[in-house]
């Protein structure tokens, strides 16, 4: 059973089938009612057997064996005629009132018992004690350790302190050391920090005990609260141990104080996990609590105090040689070709969480198993990043010769301006082959992850949007639909430049709100909106007006893509290269131009990648 309305579901139908079953056993065992004068005129001619007398019910058979019931209303004035008559007269005293209640009673009790055994069932405490949530030992279907970790190297050795203290936490106790009680991870979804969690206890060799926030919150009062104290009582008893709560911010949330039902359940939720982990100490009882959460920004302070979550590591996205060692524990088991370079596949992904990669491996293998392949190649790994970058392509969509000319010219104004202008992302793939929700797409993947943004590379930036929009007015003098998500992308970059990353200077080193926060904060003045949304329209004002007069000066490049992109469809990086090199080879003067962007490109990556190391 799963809740109590299910239980009274049952017991309904229960009660119904026993009346049921009671009057059809009354059909077959009570005989049917003869009437009264028919009754006394048989007696009268002698024509009855037997007459069995119950407290004015009389019973009777007659000599043909007929069965019957009456109803006497004066049985005092006919017993005269029943001694005077020839049958065998009987009485019955009738039934005391505890025998008339019997079955009643004992209906009551076998329905009571069953309510109870079922809501017992159902009720969310008992679910959650019975669940396999709680069974002893590590509940992992499959044994994790380390090995299975890759990427996060810096978290992984803050943990291996852990693990010692695990496995000889007395070491530290004669010592009068103290191992953190609470580890919380926090990151963006899918960098590993469950599977983190599963391998802490793997190589710990502990129970480990795995729950979501979620597993708390239910619809009856109190009922969170009191799993939280089944939890640690579990635990306790099976210490050393591992508890792992997964989306601890469902339950750790900021504390507001209101009156609201919903709210004020979670708040005591909370407080009883606060008050569970300041109630076992690690001389006593070792059990390590590990939160995970990818906002810890609304956890209550109190939960992260030192004493309950004493470290707080940032799980962040794998770097370019956390993603070769994430693809390496992926491809394990994936039969790949030989000659296979992980570093250039990772070079191609950046920004890939461990999750992401783990899907592309999969969907890499996938294709390769539906072209009935024997080994997973790297144009199947191609194959599967475009597939997730770009969207699923959408073969089947019907574009006219105009509309497939308008989008070449488009996603060419992209490529050029990309790749003639410095500071930009290398441009890895053109297409005018409908994914997802583009009917084409110009694809830009960085030379590495960006921590830090300069002005020139937003400013370039919002040239790569514009040049689509710029390449139709250009050549075709008109202007379409296409670039709608380009311009907004353009005028949010310039925005945030100048209302949130101080770059204007006009409005100078100054953070203001931007239109999202604008709506739900307390209003600027005009003439500040005035004086910023100037601002933004002059930057996109200067970057059109860049962005034209370069396309302007290649036009014949312009030209020369698109005419490729309507015969071939799809044009790789490398391939683009080639083409604009042949291009400027006519032009010595272009040429050393666009060498020029590429070695600024090339150095402002460089100093980056130093800076980091």
């Amino acid at each position: 059973m799963t809740s109590k309305f299910q239980a009274s579901l049952i017991l309904i139908g229960m009660t119904l089938l026993g009346l049921l079953g009671y009057n059809a056993w009354l059909l077959e065992t009570t005989p049917p009612t003869m009437a009264y004068t028919t009754f006394v005129n048989k007696l009268e001619d002698n024509n009855m057997s037997t007459v069995e007398l119950r407290d004015g019910e009389i019973y009777g058979e007659d000599k043909n064996g007929y069965h019957f019931i009456t109803y006497s209303p004066d049985v005092p004035a006919l017993m005269p005629l029943l001694l005077y008559s020839d049958l065998l007269l009987t009485t019955k005293a009738p039934p005391s009132q505890f025998r008339k209640m019997f079955p009643v009673i004992l209906w009551f009790f076998i329905l009571t018992f069953l309510w109870v055994f079922l809501t017992r069932k159902s009720s969310p405490k008992s679910e959650f004690a019975g669940s396999n949530r709680l069974d002893r030992g590590n509940r992992t279907t499959e044994q994790k350790t380390f090995k299975d970790v890759a990427g996060i190297d810096e978290v992984r050795e803050e943990l291996v302190e852990i693990i010692d203290f695990l496995k000889n936490h007395e070491k530290y106790n004669l010592l009068g050391g103290r191992i953190p009680s609470g580890v919380l991870l926090q990151g963006p979804p899918g960098t590993g920090k469950t599977l983190l969690a599963r391998a802490l206890a793997g190589e710990a060799s502990v129970p480990f005990y795995s729950l979501g926030g979620s597993d708390f919150v239910e619809m009856f009062a109190g009922v969170g609260a009191s799993r939280v104290r089944e939890l640690f009582q579990i635990a306790k008893t099976t210490a050393p141990c591992i508890v792992f709560i997964d989306e601890i911010d469902a339950i750790g949330g900021k504390r507001s104080g209101g009156m609201n039902g919903s709210h004020e359940e979670r708040e005591q939720t909370l407080n009883a996990l606060l008050v569970e982990m300041d109630g076992f100490s690690s001389h006593d009882e070792t059990i390590i609590i590990i939160g995970a959460t990818n906002r810890p920004d609304i956890l209550d302070p109190a939960l992260l105090r030192p004493g309950r979550f004493d470290r707080q590591l940032t799980v962040s996205l794998p770097n370019l040689k956390g993603r070769v060692k994430v693809l390496d524990v992926h491809t394990r088991n994936v039969t790949t070709a030989s000659g296979i370079n992980l570093a250039n596949i990772a070079l191609g992904i950046p920004g890939f969480s461990g999750a992401d990669i783990a899907n592309l491996v999969n969907e890499a293998a996938l294709i390769a198993a539906r072209k009935e392949r024997k080994a997973v190649e790297l144009i199947d790994f191609e194959e599967a990043k475009d597939k997730i970058i770009m969207g699923l392509e959408r073969k089947n969509a019907m574009t006219s010769d105009n509309e497939r000319r308008i989008i070449a010219y488009h996603e060419a104004g992209h490529a050029i301006v990309a790749t003639f202008l410095p500071e930009t992302d290398r441009l890895h793939k053109i297409t005018i082959i409908p994914r997802g929700q583009a009917l084409g797409l110009t694809q830009q993947i960085p030379f590495e992850e960006h921590y830090t943004y300069s002005l020139i590379y937003l400013l370039n930036r919002i040239q790569v949007l514009l040049g689509g929009r710029i390449s139709e007015e250009i050549v075709f003098n008109q202007l379409s639909t296409g670039a709608a998500n380009d311009i907004k992308e353009a005028t949010e970059i310039a925005e945030r430049i100048v209302c949130e990353w101080g770059m204007s200077e006009a409005m100078g080193a100054t953070v203001y709100q931007t239109r999202q926060e604008h709506d739900h904060h307390a209003p600027r003045s005009e003439k500040t909106s005035r004086e910023i949304d100037l601002e933004i329209r002059r930057i996109i004002s200067d970057c059109y007006n860049q962005t034209e007069a370069l396309l302007r000066e290649h036009i014949k490049l312009i030209h020369e893509l698109a005419e490729i992109l309507l015969i071939h469809e799809t044009v790789d990086g490398e391939e683009v290269d080639i083409i604009i090199k042949c291009y400027l080879n006519r032009d010595e003067k272009k040429l050393a131009e666009y060498k020029k962007a590429q070695e600024l490109t090339e150095a402002s990556y460089t100093n980056q990648g130093e800076m980091e190391s």
